[in-house]
């Protein structure tokens, strides 16, 4: 053991007997679970008629305009056999019509809920039905921090997001791609992003998807990892697709589907919508376009594996129309979501749907305010995966250290959130008042000495002293907090065992795929 790891294992030990010396619990522990179970209800916008409309809407798209489909011949044939009509357009482009029902038909094998397991069993997470999932964000060039500033991210840069998630407990999944490590090059980096999350976390997480031998291998090394019979039986890896809106399905995009969904292994379906660029500048139109292609992605999977696990999925943005930049956290895209809500319910499909956006270039109010409008919505249109819940910066652009432990404070009060309200005799609290009687505190009661650990969120980030206190100890805002809070997190980090063997493994793989190819660096 080097000085440096002595030093964090004896701060690790110190923090465990101190919390235990005074018999207290650790703040919000009674909170942390593999999977948010809701106990509050979605909230419905649309009445029957209106989503009746939107119904009606999408299956005119598929019926009437159709979706593209490039480079793939065996997706149009499978989408041929089950009754498409197609009509090919040039070399390898094809039109695909799609009479009113024929997409609902094919889902109807689709679980409604599904788990995806994790390397240890307690973090494994279902997704559907009740069950709410928070995973970091996904997809940046770039990653910031209030040291270095703004730079493109790098393997280091993933390793340390894949730990800050693992140091989180109101994050229940890995995720993916947290940024894009761009010191490998473009045909090697999937491996060590997929070996990153093997080895610094112990939770699910998704792999590659960037082209159909990438998403091959990181199902192969899911195979070294649990297991070849394993993963022929069970979900433990998921591959995140985007439709190229408007309308187009590539070939890359269904290749890597149908190797998924070939292996029994989930995938999310997600058209990346900005109004009035690649969707309908309204928001109704925005959303029927959303259903028609998100569906369309998800039936593939079911004319390769019936029963293979699919999310149903809607990205909304809206767009500034005096610049034509995408814009976050808007209150329209939030409206859309509580509707995906709706429709997926009626699909009895899992969502995923929006998450922590922002247009924010730094972890400041408008950051958060975007941020809340947009994860709010989520919650309450009954999403069950949420990706980009903690890190996202600059429209996507940039992963946030600072962000991320900011956002990931929310998701523990969320938490909380989703609880909902227990009202009971003890939580009535009658006895806290009659205990002593009017004009007495209750600090001493039974009530509150039963409750007090328990009643509150504790946040780890929020200062909540009075302000002459707060201004004897630095007048510190909250990305100063979370700059110390991510440091001392990373300091303190310890990975989960691995088997010796398994790792072995994995590197042995990584090291033969690496070997057969030259580096690609676009």
């Amino acid at each position: 053991m080097t000085a440096a790891e002595a030093k964090r294992t004896a701060r690790r030990r110190a923090r465990r007997g101190g919390a235990g010396a005074g018999g207290g619990a650790e703040p919000n522990a009674h909170l942390r679970v593999p999977w948010i179970t809701r106990r509050i209800p979605t909230y419905d916008l649309l009445d029957e008629e209106s989503l009746v409309r939107i119904e009606q809407t999408a299956d005119r798209i598929l019926a009437e305009i159709g979706m593209e489909f490039r480079e793939d011949a065996e997706t149009v044939r499978l989408f041929r056999e089950a009754g498409g009509e197609v009509r090919e357009l040039s070399k390898d482009v094809w039109n695909i019509r799609f009479e009113p029902g024929m997409i609902r038909e094919i889902l109807r094998t689709a679980p409604s809920r599904f788990t995806q397991h994790a390397r240890n069993p307690a973090n494994s997470v279902e997704i559907g039905g009740d069950a709410v999932v928070f995973a970091p964000s996904y997809g940046s060039p770039f990653v910031m921090d209030l040291d270095r500033g703004r730079r493109y991210g790098t393997i280091e840069d993933f390793r340390n997001f894949v730990k800050l998630g693992q140091s989180s407990p109101w994050l229940h999944h890995s995720g993916g791609t947290i940024c894009e490590p761009t010191d490998i090059p473009v045909n090697k980096r999937h491996l060590d992003m997929v070996y990153a999350h093997i080895r610094y976390s112990d939770r699910a997480f998704l792999g590659s998807i960037t082209a159909p031998e990438r998403a091959a291998d990181s199902i192969e090394m899911c195979r070294i990892l649990f297991g070849a019979d394993f993963v022929d039986e069970n979900c433990v890896i998921m591959g995140n697709f985007n439709t190229t809106s408007p309308l187009v399905l590539d070939g890359v995009t269904t290749a890597g589907i149908r190797t998924y969904a070939a292996a029994g292994q989930g995938s999310i379906h997600l058209p990346f919508l900005l109004g009035g660029a690649v969707s309908p500048l309204t928001m109704a139109g925005s959303v029927a376009q959303c259903l028609a292609e998100s569906m369309t992605s998800c039936a593939l999977t079911q004319l390769v594996r019936p029963g293979a696990p699919v999310v149903l999925a809607s990205f909304q943005s809206t767009m500034s129309l005096r610049s034509g930049s995408p814009t976050f956290g808007t209150p329209e895209a939030a409206l859309g979501s509580l509707v995906m809500g709706q429709l997926a319910r009626r699909l009895n499909l899992p969502l995923r749907c929006a998450g922590n956006f922002t247009n924010s270039k730094l972890p400041d109010a408008q950051a958060m305010s975007q941020a809340l409008m947009s994860m709010m919505s989520a919650v309450q249109c009954g999403a069950n995966y949420i990706l980009h819940s903690a890190g996202f910066l600059d429209g996507l652009l940039s992963m946030s250290y600072e962000k991320f432990v900011i956002d990931t404070d929310l998701c523990g009060a969320l938490h909380a959130y989703m609880r909902g309200l227990d009202v009971s005799e003890d939580t009535l609290g009658f006895d806290a008042l009659a205990e002593l009687g009017p004009g007495q505190h209750l600090f001493s009661t039974a009530h509150t000495l039963r409750h007090y650990q328990t009643a509150y969120w504790d946040s780890a980030l929020d200062d909540n002293q009075p302000w002459e206190t707060w201004d004897e100890q630095g007048g510190s805002d909250m990305a100063t907090r979370a700059n110390k809070r991510w440091k001392k997190l990373l300091d303190e980090y310890e990975a989960p065992a691995l088997d010796e063997g398994i790792d072995d493994g994995l590197k042995g793989f990584i090291a033969k795929r690496k070997e057969m190819m030259a580096d690609a660096w676009y």
